[in-house]
């Protein structure tokens, strides 16, 4: 099996800790970034526009995607237009609808026709992808994000909705298919599988595909064998 490097699917890496950032930036086998209100909290983010700022000092020749917070259309518009302005290489996420349900296929089509890069985030169902695939502008590069590990965690495959999403897709040149919601390294394998353009990988799950990927089985048990031998004596256990 594979490591990171050899796999031809777009690794991008999803955090808001600026250390992570700064050290997965670094490294060849990540070609993107992407973060979320939820990331950011997470990291102790309390100033957004700074850490923006910050971040695409760092970020500059990979993408990375910004969130909008904003709960009302016109002040989406006006958060995504912020931060489009900050760098060419970021791209604004775009939730699929605001929490009153009401769809954002409007304020998609208004800012992709203005030319922004859009990262459509938050899709969980085939419905979704095709409000997105008809609001989009087949001329700008875009990025759809289906939370297939949300998908997953609900007791339904992921991957025949993604392999049916790229179909859907097909009149979107320009638009990119994105997994979401990795929960651990088989999802990075599948997401190539069902011909994903890009999977988003947080800092941690990233850490263990990078030691883990491809490992030989046999190897990985006799490492397993030996921590369980190594903790029982650690802990001076006796019979």
């Amino acid at each position: 099996m594979p490591g990171l490097s050899d796999l031809q699917i777009k690794i991008f890496a999803d955090g808001a800790d600026k250390a992570g950032i700064v050290d997965l930036y670094g490294k060849p086998y990540i070609k993107g970034l992407t973060t979320n209100p939820t990331l950011m909290k997470k990291a102790g983010i309390t100033d957004y526009e700074a850490f923006a700022r910050d971040v695409l000092a760092i970020v500059t020749a990979k993408p990375i995607s910004l969130e909008v917070f904003a709960d009302d259309f016109p002040e989406m518009r006006r958060q995504a237009l912020k931060l489009a302005a900050l760098a060419p290489n970021v791209y604004v996420k775009i939730p699929i609808t605001n929490t009153r349900s009401e769809s954002a296929a409007p304020l998609i089509r208004e800012l992709s026709a203005a030319g922004v890069q859009l990262n459509i985030t938050a899709i969980l169902t085939l419905d979704q992808v095709r409000t997105v695939a008809a609001a989009l502008n087949p001329a700008v590069p875009s990025v759809v994000s289906i939370f297939a590990g949300r998908i997953a965690d609900t007791g339904v495959d992921p991957m025949p909705l993604m392999r049916e999403a790229r179909t859907l897709l097909a009149g979107q040149p320009k638009a990119e298919l994105l997994w979401a919601s990795v929960r651990e390294v088989l999802n990075i394998v599948q997401a190539e599988q069902c011909g994903c353009d890009i999977v988003t990988v947080t800092h941690d799950v990233l850490a263990k595909a990078a030691k883990m990927l491809g490992m030989d089985l046999t190897a990985l048990s006799l490492d397993t064998v030996k921590m369980f031998a190594n903790d029982a004596a650690s802990a001076g256990y006796r019979l």
